[in-house]
């Protein structure tokens, strides 16, 4: 991996440089973190509440792949953490960021799931279900579109090989 000389700042050495994009990972996750662990909260009071246990199946089924995903993203963020306390002043920052920036890339895929399915379970209630599924399915593009598209044409049209 070459470092773009238009990010490199000439007062940073290597090690400066991997901490610095630690600490921009880091703020990243604590953002994503919190609405993350909220959702997951709200999610899991759901299941216990009167009128959920009379649903149908597809309710208990959204809810439940809602729930797991929701879950997974709420480890996938948090594992960032874990990683860099195990493996702390072995440096090894140098591996850890990569690793820790695909775990952060895969607890954004599994939020857009939760989200989407936390969505669909209030849409079901207030638009007829064909409705509420189109909803959510445009809202999942919109998604994509603004969290991978975007930064994946930017990427490509810059010219960086990485």
């Amino acid at each position: 991996m070459t470092e773009d000389p238009r990010y490199s700042r000439p007062d940073e050495d290597p090690g400066e440089r991997l901490d610095r994009h630690w600490i921009e990972l880091l703020q990243e996750l604590r953002l994503a973190q919190t609405g993350t662990q909220i959702l997951f909260a709200f999610l899991l009071g759901i299941a216990f509440q009167a009128r959920f246990q009379d649903a149908g199946s597809f309710v208990h089924t959204v809810y439940a792949a809602t729930l797991i995903a929701s879950a997974l993203s709420v480890g996938l963020f948090v594992a960032p953490v874990s990683f860099h306390r195990l493996i702390y002043r072995r440096q090894l920052r140098h591996r850890m960021l990569p690793i820790a920036s695909r775990m952060a890339i895969a607890g954004l895929i599994f939020l857009i799931v939760a989200v989407a399915g936390g969505l669909l379970l209030a849409l079901d209630v207030v638009l007829p279900r064909g409705m509420a599924v189109l909803a959510v399915a445009l809202i999942l593009i919109w998604f994509t579109i603004f969290w991978y598209g975007v930064p994946a044409y930017i990427r490509r049209t810059s010219g960086d090989e990485e």
